[in-house]
């Protein structure tokens, strides 16, 4: 299992930049950052910083959306980034959320994020696509390499993952649903003739190392507000029955709207509707055991990254606990003589 790192662009960024460097040093193989413009400092940016000042990891938006960039500037980002650094970016998208929603637009519909997945992909990997009528190549691009992951919840958007994308992004810890969306992502894959094993599987969710239940709830109860706005949408398409695993569905009954001024808050002052259940179940909190036996059973349903949340008081201690602890319990073991 690989671990990424997923940070805020909040200023100064050289405190991204710091705790990019931080979580390389702990293991870490991915730094991810939001992409949404208005409310944080401009992560494309940040990274070209962030991989400057690191050897190995890999970074990349989580995630990006199709609306609020054109599609053949975004995957120009990429290719430059993969020039100047050698093939350390990744691309994740998503129909948009915080990004289009704060300057009053919509999330993209599907058929516009399949054709996004598709230019940028192309571009970014050195290649001619046709775009708006024209075959379009980056003449100065050789070699760049770009795979694009997928963040999906409903029914048809896993369906769409499963047939086009190189990975599948997860924004919650739950192992139920967790399970439920990894088949249904594996079981589309199957039927537009790819090989299910080929699709890479990321959870991403708060990780917070500590003991005092109570307050690592608190710090990250902001996560079910979130993740409460993509189930809302399902919920307004598909209704809570059938489609949907109705544990997805049932905490958000009391939930009466959302302000995007506190988007990804520890102190998010507008999610007590969220349950302390729910809390536990989309996160990943308690004693560094807690955590490697959550991720054991992560991994054992075909998980191959966990990104984890670091929007919390905890960043460093967790960070530290992860490296010195948790990843190498979910590493493979390696004698040196047997």
């Amino acid at each position: 299992m690989d671990f990424g790192v997923v940070l805020q662009t909040n200023p100064p960024a050289s405190r991204v930049i710091q705790l990019s460097k931080l979580a390389e040093a702990h293991g870490f193989s991915h730094v991810w950052t939001f992409d949404s413009h208005l409310l944080w400092e401009e992560p494309y940016v940040i990274y070209s910083a962030i991989l400057a000042e690191t050897r190995k990891v890999t970074v990349g938006p989580f995630v990006t959306n199709p609306a609020t960039r054109d599609w053949t500037v975004t995957a120009s980002v990429f290719a430059t980034l993969n020039e100047m650094y050698g093939n350390r970016t990744i691309c994740g998208i998503g129909r948009g959320d915080s990004a289009v929603r704060v300057t009053g637009g919509k999330p993209s519909t599907l058929q516009e994020l399949r054709e996004s997945i598709h230019v940028i992909r192309e571009l970014a990997n050195s290649r001619a696509v046709e775009y708006n009528g024209a075959t379009l190549q980056f003449p100065w691009s050789a070699g760049s390499e770009l795979d694009v992951w997928v963040a999906a919840y409903g029914p048809l958007a896993l369906k769409l993952t499963g047939e086009v994308a190189d990975g599948f992004i997860l924004q919650l810890a739950d192992l139920d649903i967790a399970a439920w969306m990894i088949r249904t992502v594996k079981d589309a894959a199957a039927a537009a003739g790819r090989d299910p094993e080929s699709i890479a599987f990321c959870v991403a969710a708060p990780m917070y190392i500590g003991e005092d239940r109570e307050h690592m709830r608190d710090q990250c109860r902001w996560f079910g507000g979130m993740v409460g706005n993509h189930v809302a949408d399902i919920v307004a398409k598909y209704g809570t029955d059938g489609a949907v695993p109705q544990a997805l569905t049932d905490y958000i009954a009391g939930r009466t709207g959302y302000d995007y001024n506190s988007h990804g808050k520890s102190h998010n002052d507008h999610v007590d509707f969220v349950p302390d259940e729910i809390v536990d179940r989309f996160c990943v909190l308690g004693t560094p055991d807690e955590h490697i036996a959550k991720l054991k059973a992560l991994r054992a349903l075909g998980v191959t990254q966990f990104a984890g949340y670091l929007q919390h008081d905890n960043k460093e201690e967790t960070l530290r606990a992860y490296g010195e602890t948790v990843i190498p319990a979910l590493r493979e073991k390696v004698t040196a003589k047997s």
